[in-house]
Parts: structure tokens; sequence; C-alpha cells
């Protein structure tokens, strides 16, 4: 089977790569520079050149592939609208190669702030179409007669060579000189090792139902208080509550999303794909110290 990936080279594309290949999978991954080519063929995998914006990149990769899974985005939180739109338009000119086959596409979504009531969010719970209309698109896909179905990731997919929330907030209590969660810091983030993340990918891809949501959930909700306090022991810093207010100055663009309380289930996803996460949970993974150059 061959699988046309995007984002390939990225850090949670690469151990998607890295999955397939080890079930001798053939690989084709979009690659939008020289290094990220050249890492692609390091490791196994073949290579089409493009961008998001490129549609025909897109297109090109698609037509011949044996199903499709869609990791890229584009995180710039400056201009976070231009980027959804520029996903959906991604994710609508590979559906149109898709179209009338029953070749799998596979689009990443993201699980934070679906719900912010503290009641756990399931895969019965769908996204909104904004601001990030990755998942609205794929269903809309979907009900058009695509084999297209969700990954939804939680706010940290973690694993050495992260570079998303967590170490944002590891660098924020560097530079800070404290390590700061808002209120009684009792909201909880659900996360996920890639690894796990890695595997389900390549579950959804084998026996994925269209229209169907997946959550990639191992750490159903760990309190973000919990997160500062292992971070403030590493980092030898004070541990400290701020306001609401305080949060969008200390925190910047990570400002909002810090007071998310989103636990999340995978009851669902689990049963479904015969799925179950076997690596290190988020705190475990800290304690090895790999997030503080230890």
């Amino acid at each position: 089977m061959r699988v046309f990936i995007t984002g390939a080279s990225g850090f949670i594309g690469s151990a998607i790569v890295q999955e397939l290949l080890n079930a001798r999978y053939q690989v084709v991954g979009l690659a939008r520079s020289e290094e990220s080519a050249q890492s692609l063929t390091k490791a196994g995998a073949n290579v089409v050149r493009g961008t998001l914006e490129d549609l025909d990149s897109l297109k090109r990769g698609a037509t011949y592939a044996d199903g499709v899974i869609h990791t890229a985005f584009i995180h710039d939180f400056s201009n976070y609208a231009a980027a959804a739109e520029t996903d959906k338009h991604a994710i609508e000119a590979i559906g149109s190669v898709l179209a009338g086959s029953d070749r799998p596409l596979i689009v990443t979504g993201g699980i934070l702030g679906l719900r912010t009531d503290g009641n756990f969010i399931t895969e019965n719970d769908p996204a909104p179409g904004f601001p990030r209309a990755s998942e609205a698109a794929a269903m809309s896909l979907a009900e058009a007669g695509v084999r297209a179905s969700v990954i939804r990731l939680p706010p940290s997919v973690h694993d050495a060579g992260d570079y998303g929330f967590i170490p944002y907030i590891i660098n924020t209590a560097r530079k800070k000189g404290v390590s700061a969660y808002v209120g009684d810091g009792g909201n909880r983030w659900p996360a996920v090792h890639r690894l796990d993340a890695a595997h389900l990918f390549r579950l959804a891809l084998e026996k994925g139902a269209t229209g169907a949501r997946y959550n990639a959930i191992g750490d159903e909700g760990i309190p973000v208080r919990e997160i500062a306090e292992v971070i403030g022991k590493y980092l030898n810093v004070p541990v400290v509550s701020i306001t609401p207010e305080e949060a969008a100055t200390h925190f910047d663009w990570m400002g909002r999303f810090i007071t998310f309380d989103s636990p999340a289930t995978a009851i669902i996803t689990k049963e479904q794909l015969d799925w179950e996460p076997t690596h290190p949970g988020l705190i475990d993974d800290l304690h090895k110290g790999h997030y503080f150059g230890s």
C-alpha cells in the first residue's frame, strides 16, 4: 500500500512515516524544503516537493496513493484564520482526488477546547468549523462519499524532540523565573505519547470508518498545576498561581489555552480500532529529563 503523508518530516509526521515503513508500507512524504526532502529520503520514504498552499502538489501526491494522512498545519497563531483557511483548501484538494474511490483520508484535528465545562470530551462531541476547519472539512468530504475520518490530537503530543505547547510553557518558566498555573490549576489537559499517536494513525488508515472521529488520548486529564510543579522542580524555580487576567501577559498567545479544562476519553476509539497506548504518560516523560536538556 502506498501512503501519501503531508507534514511527513514534522514531529508527529516523522513518527507516522516510521510506523508505516516498519509495517512495510510504501511512503511518499510532502516536503517543502531540501532539508525535509533529505530527511524523508534518509528514512526510506519517497518525496513529493510542495507546500500546503500548492494545491497541485497535494493532488499529485494523492493521485498515486492508496491512502492519505494529512498532518501538516501552519501553526501561525498570529494569523490563525488564514492558516485554517489554507488547511481547509488543502483538505478539499486532496478529497477531490480521492472522491469516488475507497481510498482513505485521515485528517488531523485538535481536541483542546472542544468542551470547557469540565465534562470529558468524547468522540461524539463534534468540533466547530471555526477557527480550525480541519474536522469540519473532513466531515463534509465524508458526507460527499470520500472515506474521510479524523484523528484528534490533545494539546500535548509528547516525546523527545517535542516543540509544541509543553516546551513553550517550559521556556516561559525559564524566561519569567517562575512556573505558573492559573487559579487553582485544577483544569486538566489530555496528552498522548507521539509513538502511540503514530500507531493510531496506522490503525485508522487500515480500519477507520467513513466520517469517524478518533481521540488520540493516553492521559485523559492532567491538572495543569501538576505539570507546572514538575517544570518548577526541574528548572528550580518557584511554582506560582496567577489570575486569568495575568495569564495573557505571562503566557502571551498561550494565555487562553492554558486555562482550558478539557479532559477527554478514547473509549470509542479503543473499541473500534483495538488501540491501546503503551508508552509513558506525559508526567513520566517529563521526569525522563529530555524536556529540560538532560
